[in-house]
């Protein structure tokens, strides 16, 4: 029997008044589990995983086979690209519009920026 049920039980029995019952404490997962990522830094990581999954989509199948998105890192998308040419190509001339599209999906709080590196 769990000691506080019965330090409860035998209160009652001895006529003696009833003890303040603590305020519940209970929250609703929905309202608790966004805080925990929050401290524990996960939002980013599982923003992260859908910015990756949908980088395909996104930028097109020419460009997804030759980049990959490697990290998310406080609102800046770094991005591994195989040639300089199409490091050029992406930061001097696409930037701009595959921004517009990952703000559009994502938010503006999730991307602010894109980095492109060769490598």
């Amino acid at each position: 029997m769990n000691s506080n049920l019965r330090a409860i039980a035998i209160a009652e029995w001895r006529g003696l008044p009833e003890p303040k019952q603590r305020a519940d404490r209970f929250q609703s997962t929905s309202d608790v589990l966004p805080k925990i990522m929050q401290r524990l830094g996960l939002r980013e990581r599982l923003h992260e995983g859908e910015v990756m999954e949908a980088w395909h989509n996104i930028v097109g199948e020419f460009i997804a086979a030759h980049s990959a998105p490697v990290a998310l890192r406080e609102g800046i998308l770094y991005v591994r690209v195989l040639q300089p040419t199409l490091h050029y190509e992406l930061d001097q001339v696409s930037k701009i519009d595959i921004l517009r599209k990952l703000k559009r999906r994502f938010g503006t709080k999730v991307i602010r920026d894109i980095r492109f590196r060769v490598g």
